[in-house]
């Protein structure tokens, strides 16, 4: 995939559906008996990265202040959605370690992975940092993670949705609708090309989670330096 392309046409679609009035806000955002739970294993950007990505939010808030804003712990990229979340799933179900075995195998002879932060896209329901792995380490460790849950007995929903093979950031989510909706594209079209930095991933998280990859529903179920 053509990670630029795919960004840029991306944006092009959702912002002419915003600036249409067709954003989609999420409903699920506040509703305190979602109980969508899933695993995931994920990256965090380091601080430097996230305090650019501050930068970004905060002219957003400017203009739209009561959208749903990802903090500073939540922001995260999706390495492999394991277990996609579900009302039906919980931790209970499965035996963490025996997915922690297959990450591990996954991980031997895996290159280092950094990722470049430049500019913002959108969808019509959220506004992401583009990610752009600098080679193909991220690309051949989900083709493995793929390789080793597809031929184990684990239970797994990878790829059930859709094939993951972009390295973005989700950071805000409509969670109604938009008041400003030509002044937030001009906030946004501000940091299109907005470099945040790059960094090298020292350890990968594997997680229970909500929808929403929030802090205090979150379970940290291992860490796997690289």
């Amino acid at each position: 995939m053509n990670l630029t392309e795919h960004y840029n046409q991306l944006y092009k679609k959702s912002s002419e559906a915003i600036l249409a009035g067709n954003c989609i806000p999420d409903s699920q955002i506040n509703n305190e008996s979602d109980s969508r739970f899933g695993i995931t294993l994920l990256i965090r950007p380091n601080d430097t990265v996230k305090a650019k990505i501050k930068l970004f939010l905060e002219a957003l808030k400017e203009v739209e202040p009561t959208q749903y804003y990802y903090p500073d712990s939540d922001i995260h990229i999706t390495v492999m959605s394991i277990i996609s979340c579900s009302e039906e799933f919980r931790l209970n179900q499965i035996s963490p370690n025996d997915y922690i075995e297959v990450i591990c195998k996954s991980l031997v002879d895996l290159d280092g992975i950094t990722i470049k932060f430049k500019g913002v896209t959108a969808s019509p329901s959220a506004l992401m940092i583009q990610g752009f792995p600098t080679d193909e380490s991220l690309n051949n460790l989900r083709n493995k993670l793929r390789e080793n849950f597809k031929t184990s007995t684990l239970q797994q929903t990878i790829d059930s949705r859709y094939t993951i093979s972009a390295a973005h950031s989700t950071v805000m989510r409509f969670q109604e609708e938009l008041q400003h909706s030509k002044q937030l594209i001009e906030a946004v079209e501000k940091f299109r090309d907005f470099d945040f930095g790059e960094f090298t991933v020292e350890n990968l998280e594997l997680v229970y989670n909500d929808w929403y990859q929030r802090k205090s529903n979150t379970i940290h179920l291992a860490d796997f330096m690289i």
